[in-house]
């Protein structure tokens, strides 16, 4: 009997170990998850959100409109009254906005983040804008004891909701490893350019290459359907012939030949207009002060802003197929 009694109490003794250790474990694990700040909630910026939120991280938010965030806490994230409080409470803060003149305003505005950055933040911005702009809060960051990367995106909507972005990266090849972990939260695949700025030189003439193959693909859809094509068939032939391209392979720009994409629901979502025009303008501005030709780009710069002129800024770029058929009518 006494033999049985401590027997059992051996195993009382060895259950309660390892219970106390399990819940130390959990507990330890849980405390060295890194804390991430996201600004600019959009249509990127939200799932690439989620996608840390899914990893396990404890994420805090801030954007403008208050549903953005709202849609967030849901999933388990905090909410920020502004960068600047923010970025108090974190130890890497990415951002996600549409132009220039936001990311001079979240970084540098009278609530922004380098209003309260501490010493060791590391500072990532996603967004798509003039390289030179990364390389002016790059130093100011620097000047507070931070460390500032750019990082835009590639893969549009669905690869951020899948998690599968391409990274460019720009900044100091000591820093990228470091922020290659927490990319690879939101993405597949992370590259180091160069130095600050280089991320966004690489998006710019990624998007510029993107805006002309989109309307190349537009119009030769166009032209196929007006000679009687099925445009089914003619997207498949595309795809198994030298024309192929992203546009036309992923992301048709022509209803009825493809599912989940913007042109299936009524050119909603997905990549606004307003912003391709916005990219176009930055590789613009960068081939004119580097005195380099580039004939198309600048066709591509001037279609797209016709069409926010004609009511096409917030539909997606592939619109650019109904913007010729539309011209086709008034015409």
């Amino acid at each position: 009997m006494t033999i049985i009694f401590r027997y059992i109490s051996a195993i009382h003794r060895r259950r309660t170990l390892y219970t106390c250790s399990h819940q130390w474990i959990s507990s330890n694990v849980n405390s060295n998850l890194k804390r991430i700040g996201f600004i600019g909630l959009g249509n990127m910026g939200r799932p690439m959100a989620r996608n840390i939120i899914a990893k396990g991280h404890k994420l805090v938010v801030y954007d403008t409109h208050h549903t953005s965030m709202s849609s967030l806490k849901e999933f388990g994230a905090s909410l920020s009254k502004s960068p600047q409080e923010l970025t108090t409470q974190v130890e890497c803060v990415i951002t996600m906005l549409p132009n220039n003149a936001s990311v001079m305003e979240v970084y540098e505005g009278e609530n922004g983040i380098l209003k309260s950055v501490q010493k060791g933040t590391l500072l990532i911005d996603s967004s798509t804008i003039d390289p030179s702009v990364s390389q002016t809060i790059a130093a100011r960051a620097e000047d507070q004891g931070a460390v500032f990367l750019d990082a835009p995106v590639s893969g549009g909507v669905n690869a951020a909701k899948s998690g599968q972005l391409t990274f460019m990266v720009g900044g100091k090849s000591e820093l990228f490893p470091r922020a290659e972990e927490i990319l690879l939260m939101m993405g597949s695949r992370v590259v180091h350019c160069g130095s600050v700025g280089s991320g966004q030189a690489a998006k710019i003439c990624n998007n510029m290459l993107l805006g002309i193959s989109m309307v190349g693909t537009a119009e030769a859809m166009n032209l196929g359907i007006k000679l009687g094509l099925d445009p089914k068939i003619l997207i498949n032939i595309l795809n198994s012939s030298s024309g192929r391209c992203w546009s036309s392979e992923v992301y048709s720009p022509v209803p009825g030949t493809m599912t989940n994409v913007p042109s299936a629901n009524e050119y909603k979502g997905g990549f606004g207009t307003k912003l391709m025009a916005k990219d176009l303008g930055l590789a613009q501005e960068a081939a004119t002060r580097t005195s380099t030709p580039t004939p198309l780009g600048s066709l591509a710069y001037q279609m797209y802003s016709s069409m926010i002129n004609n009511g096409y800024a917030e539909k997606d770029f592939s619109s650019v197929f109904q913007f010729f058929q539309e011209q086709e009518r008034n015409s």
